[in-house]
């Protein structure tokens, strides 16, 4: 057998940073939990007219299709596709399961994705996401718009991360003001604005002429309110002071000044009002969120989501949400990338217990089992080798005290291979200093 190569875009972390991503989701978990969310897990696949049928996805998705078809049983695999976020598979849930849930509904969701795009530093095609959504029947108060960003600001602050920033936009505020400029294609000039950062004005002049039938003075102002940046409420000042009235633009404005003042009164800082965020996916009709680490912007954005209003119908009955997703495998290979996170050792274990020779090795055991029993992480020596090797075996592995059982009746001694100190213990009473119950993510 030929040795295996990895596949590019499907990661594959080592046990020290499956230990750090796992610290992450316990803390990301934690802080979705304080706030009410409630946990969720949705299958893989979804049918692919349900993937296909918003934005601009057909060469994202998966195709779920059987090696070997079998003509005498049901059709229909090669229309299942692996869902490439979180939101679509929600809302189909949301709409078959209406009549058990209990609105409105908040829920927390951290499952892989796939999505077939080109695999380069802090993308996959196969990767971890965290969401929160919070949905309604028929209408959706516009004060959980304002929510997302102080939960997400939470969970990320209590992270060993870099601080981060949530660009905050609301497309009522875009799409008005197209409208109150004269174009009739707002999707269109949306996709261009939300290639912005990745084409330049140019060529986002360009696209809106060729996409949205823009004229040179319409590419001119919507450039204008794409360029308007704010940390605080006097970004609606300047949208003003663009001359364009519409009443879509003037509701947009009210929501995301509402956004941005309560982001501001519980984290200063944590929001800015950033006209060109406009995000690419055509379900989004209100707040659009992008989070940039502060120090990686190039990489764009590492949490993103936004206000939905359509995307769970059926006939009459509507189910309006908001969400925000953290990437969290995005972040952290960002992260991996520039040797940003490190943990205090490989393994969970604290205590090794040394076997004085494999006729004693039941005597080891129970000293583990009475560890364990309290809650200490602990492993049992895998040989009777002289105890210069069983401490050298702890060392590499980052283990941080060996015990050795008493002989002939001596008592049991405990030894901290860092220090040297060594004192005599007993398995039901000896405990280790807090910091190093668990290893420390830094």
């Amino acid at each position: 057998m030929s040795k295996p190569t990895p596949i590019s875009g499907f990661p594959e972390w080592t046990p020290a940073q499956r230990m750090i991503e796992q610290y992450v989701l316990d803390r990301i978990r934690s802080t979705f939990e304080l706030y009410g969310f409630a946990p969720l897990e949705t299958r893989a696949v979804e049918p692919l007219d349900q993937l296909l049928r918003k934005g601009e996805t057909s060469k994202e998705v998966y195709v779920i299709r059987r090696l070997h078809g079998d003509p005498e049983g049901p059709s229909g695999d090669d229309t299942l596709g692996l869902h490439f976020d979180l939101t679509v598979p929600f809302a189909r849930y949301v709409l078959e399961n209406a009549g058990k849930l209990n609105f409105p509904f908040r829920r927390y969701q951290i499952q892989k994705v796939w999505r077939g795009e080109r695999p380069q530093e802090g993308r996959y095609r196969e990767f971890l996401q965290a969401d929160i959504d919070i949905v309604d029947r028929d209408t959706l108060a516009p004060h959980y718009e304002a929510e997302m960003p102080l939960v997400i600001g939470d969970a990320l602050r209590s992270l060993p991360i870099p601080p981060v920033r949530i660009q905050v936009n609301n497309r009522k505020i875009c799409e008005g003001f197209y409208r109150g400029i004269g174009l009739t294609d707002p999707e269109a000039a949306l996709r261009a604005v939300d290639k912005l950062d990745k084409i330049g004005p140019a060529g986002v002049t360009e696209l809106l002429a060729t996409t949205a039938g823009a004229s040179e003075a319409q590419a001119k102002a919507v450039l204008a309110l794409a360029e308007i940046s704010a940390p605080d409420a006097s970004f609606a000042d300047a949208v003003r002071g663009l001359g364009v009235n519409d009443p879509l633009l003037d509701e947009g404005v009210e929501e995301l000044v509402r956004v941005v003042e309560t982001a501001a009164a519980h984290s200063p800082g944590l929001c800015v009002a950033d006209l060109r965020i406009a995000r690419g996916l055509d379900y989004y009709t209100g707040t659009v969120y992008e989070t940039q680490m502060i120090g990686y912007e190039r990489f764009g954005s590492v949490c993103s989501g936004g206000r939905y209003d359509n995307l769970a119908s059926a006939g009459n009955v509507r189910f309006p949400g908001v969400g925000i997703s953290i990437g969290v495998t995005r972040l952290l290979g960002l992260l991996f990338g520039a040797d940003a996170l490190s943990v205090s050792r490989s393994v969970p274990t604290c205590v090794l217990v040394a076997v004085t020779s494999e006729e004693q090795r039941p005597a080891s055991n129970r000293v583990a089992e009475a560890l364990r029993s309290r809650g200490i992480p602990t492993e049992v020596s895998p040989s009777a080798a002289k105890f210069g090797k069983q401490i050298r075996y702890a060392e590499r592995r980052g283990i941080p005290y060996v015990w050795f059982p008493g002989a002939d009746g001596a008592s049991d001694e405990v030894k901290d291979i860092r220090s040297g100190d060594q004192i005599a213990a007993v398995a039901g009473e000896w405990t280790p200093p807090q910091a190093d119950l668990k290893p420390l993510v830094g």
